[in-house]
């Protein structure tokens, strides 16, 4: 939700304890700019709702009956059906790193304030990523990233620094203030430029580095050293 545009953002969620997905439920719908489209209790039902509802974004719980969070947070941004914002109780759960890599476009603790998790919404619908503050040195430490960026080094993978060859100098900068964590609205401010114009170069820069999301491109920066202007 962007601009003048006053639609609500389609949230389904997806959480196999009731409970939890109750208290999730409520938290949305107290807020005005949000509109819970769907429930789901597993990760087949998020699939497939997903499929039906088109909402904007999944709430997406890691661990599920039948079909588990990261293979149906890789369904639904394979098929281009809504972003996913995976919920999950441990910070540095491996299933994290895989949903991220699935092309979540980031993920929050399920002990996050209501507060937290109405912003988190708001600003994976605009159009920007959201790890919990607390662990993101932490998760750039730890996760594998994506693999069209990187080449074998032994038993590891590690980023081939000739992938930023592709971008344009003006490219390279917004990668670089990606890596700081930065909002577009504060890139645009850094870079003097729209912020439409930092849409577009985002979405160039993850088309031509074959990224799925700015998070892995926030990572790829930080393991690359490229600075912030």
């Amino acid at each position: 939700m962007t601009g003048t545009d006053t639609r609500p953002i389609r949230v389904l969620v997806a959480e196999d304890q009731s409970s939890v997905r109750a208290g999730l439920v409520l938290i949305l719908r107290s807020a005005p700019d949000i509109e819970v489209v769907g429930e789901a209790v597993d990760g087949e039902e998020a699939v497939r709702l997903a499929r039906e509802l088109r909402p904007a974004l999944v709430l997406m719980d890691i661990q599920m009956p039948r079909l588990d969070g990261v293979s149906a947070t890789r369904q639904v941004v394979a098929e281009g059906l809504a972003d996913v914002l995976v919920l999950t109780t441990f910070d540095l759960d491996e299933y994290v790193f895989g949903a991220l890599r699935a092309g979540a476009v980031g993920f929050l603790l399920k002990d996050s304030d209501a507060a937290t998790l109405l912003t988190a919404v708001r600003t994976v619908a605009s159009g920007e990523g959201m790890i919990a503050p607390a662990v993101t040195r932490r998760l750039i430490a730890e996760f594998a990233g994506p693999r069209a960026p990187y080449r074998s080094a032994g038993d590891r993978e590690i980023p081939d620094p000739a992938v930023l060859d592709l971008l344009t100098p003006r490219e390279r900068e917004v990668l670089g203030a990606l890596g700081r964590g930065l909002s577009n609205a504060d890139i645009a401010a850094r870079l003097v430029m729209a912020e439409a114009t930092v849409k577009t170069h985002v979405s160039r820069l993850l088309a031509k580095l074959e990224l799925r999301s700015r998070v892995q491109a926030a990572v790829l920066a930080q393991e690359l050293g490229v600075e912030a202007p």
